[in-house]
């Protein structure tokens, strides 16, 4: 087996501001906002305190900055439900299974939602922002599906607000595994799940139900 490539000091530099974000995320999701250190994230990363305040200038600023960090891959979902094809349907299908991984799924994301939630009221304009930037463009292209589904007859009409719909079982299976994690709400099986989810969705969306 090879020896691992020793970091040049310029790499570990480089590398420094993500291993605080990583760091931070870990504290703040333990502690929450109030509760974390910042020389508790530098002792996970190894460094001193000080070294924390050279890349984020304050506490508050570095918990915006892991929330940004934390939520590239919301861009990445979007970039891929862009080169989706096939009826609407199908690519609403995709998106939604994606939107289940991106979620439930994956424990870094239900915690930032975790963190998103309950740090909500201290940070309302980080918030705004990270809903208007990661969350507002997903919702957008389900919306724009469902309308593009209604004008070529694949859907019934239904409201716009249909959505908020189509994404609650979603978001109400991470906000239960969030709370009582697999103690009283055993991890659903993601493929029954999402068969389930999609029989019901399509059946109420289909012109002509399956």
């Amino acid at each position: 087996m090879a020896a691992q490539k020793k970091l040049t000091r310029a790499e570990q530099k480089a590398l420094r501001p993500v291993q605080i974000l990583h760091a931070a995320f870990e504290e703040f999701v333990k502690c929450g906002f109030s509760g974390t250190r910042v020389e508790d994230i530098a002792d996970r990363v190894g460094v001193t305190k000080g070294t924390i305040y050279v890349y984020f200038e304050t506490k508050e600023k570095l918990f915006e900055a892991m929330i940004i960090h934390f939520s590239v891959p919301f861009q990445e979902l979007l970039a891929i439900a862009d080169r989706l094809s096939g009826s609407a349907t199908d690519r609403l299908t995709s998106i939604l299974g994606l939107f289940y991984d991106q979620i439930p799924e994956d424990r870094t994301t239900r915690e930032l939602t975790r963190l998103v939630i309950s740090e909500g009221q201290r940070f309302p304009d980080l918030i705004d922002r990270h809903h208007d930037q990661f969350i507002a463009p997903i919702i957008a292209k389900i919306d724009a599906l469902i309308l593009e589904g209604v004008a070529s007859g694949e859907f019934r009409p239904i409201p716009v607000e249909f959505s908020d719909i189509v994404v609650a079982p979603i978001l109400t299976t991470t906000v239960l595994r969030l709370i009582f994690d697999d103690r009283r709400v055993p991890t659903p099986n993601k493929e029954a799940f999402l068969r389930t989810y999609f029989d019901l969705l399509f059946n109420g969306l289909l012109a002509n139900p399956l």
